[in-house]
């Protein structure tokens, strides 16, 4: 795992978007196209802002959507669709596809398996995430499963995963915070080629500790971003604080 740490999170947002633009390009000049992973959330908002104005040809990229609450649909304040439609679709001229999660599915098990058979076509070249204030990885809360190989899965959302998404403002009570979702699996992350990690701010700084110096355990998902041969954490000077 490499680190870099910045000053501030507009700094850090910059410096990984550059990261991933040349890593989304590097793919495209040697394959022809590129498939990457979107997170969301707040953690986000500087790297997407600087990732959207690179020059890429994104009529060469496909994007994949990383988790989704179960219950809700696109209009909702808080859904991931919404916000990657808005932040991401909507700003780069033609991309060539974007796979989002339907929260709203009927059937939530089947939409987890309609959007793997979609990913298992696409190997993920770049992924760029984050880390949860409890660790997690996507909406993999601790004790996270790190065996099963299902591209996409539905989780169930502890306590402090939905106390954080009220902290962020996406809900007006902890009551409204879903509790279940559809998230990608810790192994199909570990799948993508490369991972750019984006984590700002100082309520991060526990879960960052634990991913970079303590044991690797499903208590600490994101922990297992240390066995990945090119994973690349970007920090900024609040959530680097107590290493």
């Amino acid at each position: 795992m490499k680190i870099s740490t910045y000053n501030t999170p507009i700094e850090l947002g910059i410096q990984a978007a550059q990261k991933a633009a040349e890593l989304i390009r590097f793919a495209i000049q040697s394959r022809g196209e590129a498939n990457i992973i979107l997170a969301t959330g707040a953690s986000q908002f500087e790297m997407l802002a600087n990732l959207v104005n690179k020059d890429i040809p994104w009529e060469k990229v496909t994007m994949f959507h990383l988790d989704e609450y179960i219950g809700i649909d696109a209009t909702h304040l808080a859904s991931f669709q919404k916000y990657l439609q808005e932040r991401f679709v909507d700003k780069v001229p033609g991309v060539k596809a974007y796979h989002f999660i339907r929260g709203n599915a009927e059937d939530p098990q089947a939409e987890c398996q309609r959007v793997s058979d979609i990913i298992t076509r696409h190997p993920i070249d770049v992924a760029m995430i984050g880390i949860g204030e409890n660790g997690h990885l996507a909406f993999n809360d601790p004790p996270a499963d790190f065996q099963t190989e299902e591209p996409y899965i539905v989780v169930e959302l502890d306590e402090d995963c939905r106390l954080q998404q009220l902290g962020e403002g996406w809900f007006p009570d902890l009551a409204s915070v879903p509790e279940k979702a559809i998230s990608m699996s810790i192994q199909h992350i570990l799948k993508s080629q490369h991972l750019i990690v984006s984590v700002p701010d100082r309520r991060k700084a526990q879960a960052v500790q634990g991913a970079v110096n303590g044991p690797i355990s499903p208590d600490c998902p994101a922990s297992i971003l240390r066995q990945h041969p090119h994973c690349q954490l970007f920090l900024d000077q609040a959530s680097a604080s107590l290493l």
